[in-house]
């Protein structure tokens, strides 16, 4: 049912967009007072607006009404998920214990499968 409304809410949604592209502005009747073939229409020469805005007004109403539709529906949904509650639970992992070296002058812990203590780094004065 959901699917069926917003395939009929996204027609609905592409029609106004063309009605509205279709319809004049306020400024193309000074355009039809000086003879710019506004009788050659295929409305006659009263032109479209009435029937274009109707049209329009009615689509509007609908798109509306199934926004509310949609809106409701989508609310209803009784399977409440969140991303959170997709993820798959990791296993816990143990922190590998880091043996401290014995001076008092080396407070950095040593990395397993890290440099190795021979490097070019001088060591700190004591």
């Amino acid at each position: 049912m959901q699917t069926i409304l917003l395939i009929i809410h996204v027609i609905v949604a592409l029609t106004l967009i063309g009605l509205i592209l279709v319809q004049h502005g306020k400024g193309a009747d000074a355009g039809a007072a000086f003879g710019s073939g506004a009788s050659a229409t295929v409305f006659g020469s009263q032109g479209s607006g009435n029937f274009l805005t109707r049209v329009t007004g009615i689509l509007a109403v609908v798109f509306f009404a199934l926004s509310l539709a949609l809106a409701y529906i989508a609310g209803q949904s009784s399977q409440k998920t969140s991303v959170l509650d997709q993820l798959v639970p990791e296993t816990q992992v143990e922190a590998p214990v880091i043996p401290k070296k014995e001076s008092a002058a080396d407070d950095v812990p040593v990395i397993p499968g890290g440099p190795s203590s021979e490097s070019d780094v001088p060591a700190v004065p004591e």
